[in-house]
């Protein structure tokens, strides 16, 4: 098996691709990723109009244009003009006010003021009005408020900072990737290459043939997860409120999972073309109902159902306690467990299905 797994490294070390893209992959998808897929809503477009024409009215107004979150887009002098803004998308929200504000305020009565959103993007549109309707309750005075106060206390992620929440689940996206591709691409390149018969000839079991194949990517999963941790520290001054030997334990049970499944596509197919194609179906599949960008207790039962037999959904589940959280090993033992029973089965179907052809 030594021979073997040397044989693996020089072929990955000779080709100029993998290598450059096994450093240069994480490092783009840990730098960038994490800005590009924040779930918060900044600079939504408003457009006020101002039946009032008071002072505060113009205050409200100059509360929106100071917030970061907006972006004042002009004052329009009826609805039917600001709607006409809406509809080019050259604003999200329209903030109108009524006439006598000024004066309802001081007679102790709540105004009525219409928010109309742009629900084309849902959450735009309903985050946007959220924040506009938090501005206004704001603009109240005290004695028009409820006399019931709430305080919120933020656990694990104070600044709420949804950097801290994306980067541990960015590593699932980066050991699917390099950990399952690679594999599968690996021994059908061989297979078109023609090299591979070379082996086949060979008394080699394929017990050790196939994990010959599997090791280097697990040595792969190992750097991909040090070159993460070391960008978070230093990009972003993130690092894990969890033991990182944890983080490691997960990971390489995920890149087993997925080396096996990149080893089984492969067993299965007789083309590149063919084994990109279903590995991709597998990875954008279990990215997407994994609860890595939506939470799946909003997801349908159904699909809710369906998570339960992904690998996925148990890495993404215990990084976020160990890094987030600060878990320890007992807190993710059962998705440890859940992890350690499809490495298995995945790396025992790539050693039974792979056949030595004479």
């Amino acid at each position: 098996m030594r021979n073997l797994i040397i044989k693996e490294l020089l072929q990955l070390r000779r080709n100029s691709f993998i290598p450059r893209l096994i450093i240069m992959f994480p490092i783009a998808v840990v730098c960038i990723l994490p800005w590009v897929m924040d779930m918060e809503v900044d600079h939504v477009g408003v457009i006020i109009v101002d039946n009032d024409n008071s002072t505060l009215s113009e205050k409200l107004a100059q509360r929106l244009d100071d917030s970061e979150r907006f972006d004042l887009k002009g004052v329009r002098s009826t609805y039917k003009e600001a709607l006409q803004d809406i509809e080019k998308c050259k604003a999200d929200l329209i903030l109108e006010i009524p006439q006598d504000y000024e004066k309802d305020l001081a007679q102790g009565n709540v105004p009525s003021i219409l928010v109309a959103a742009n629900a084309v993007n849902g959450t735009k549109g309903s985050l946007g009005s959220s924040y506009v309707s938090s501005v206004v309750m704001q603009n109240l005075p005290v004695t028009q408020l409820s006399s019931m106060s709430f305080s919120t206390l933020y656990l694990y992620n104070n600044h709420l900072d949804y950097k801290r929440y994306m980067i541990p689940a960015l590593l699932a996206i980066l050991i699917m990737m390099l950990s399952g591709f690679l594999p599968a691409l690996n021994i059908v390149g061989e297979k078109e290459a023609g090299t591979i018969e070379q082996i086949n000839v060979t008394p080699v079991s394929k017990f050790t043939f196939i994990f010959a194949k599997l090791i280097p990517y697990w040595v792969i999963a190992l750097l991909i997860i040090t070159v993460c941790l070391i960008l978070s520290w230093a990009v972003y001054g993130i690092v894990s409120s969890g033991n990182i030997l944890l983080i490691y334990l997960i990971a390489i049970l995920l890149a087993f999972v997925f080396s096996g499944l990149g080893l089984i596509i492969s067993n299965y197919s007789d083309t590149m073309q063919q084994a990109i194609f279903v590995m991709w179906f597998f990875v954008t599949s279990m990215m997407l109902l994994s609860g890595l960008f939506t939470p799946i207790s909003s997801m349908p039962s159904w699909a809710q159902t369906m998570t339960l037999f992904l690998p996925v959904r148990y890495f993404i589940d215990a990084i976020r306690t160990i890094f987030v959280r600060g878990g320890g090993f007992f807190d993710i033992l059962p998705q440890v467990l859940a992890l350690v029973a499809f490495a298995v089965v995945m790396d025992v179907w790539a050693i039974i299905s792979y056949r030595k052809k004479n």
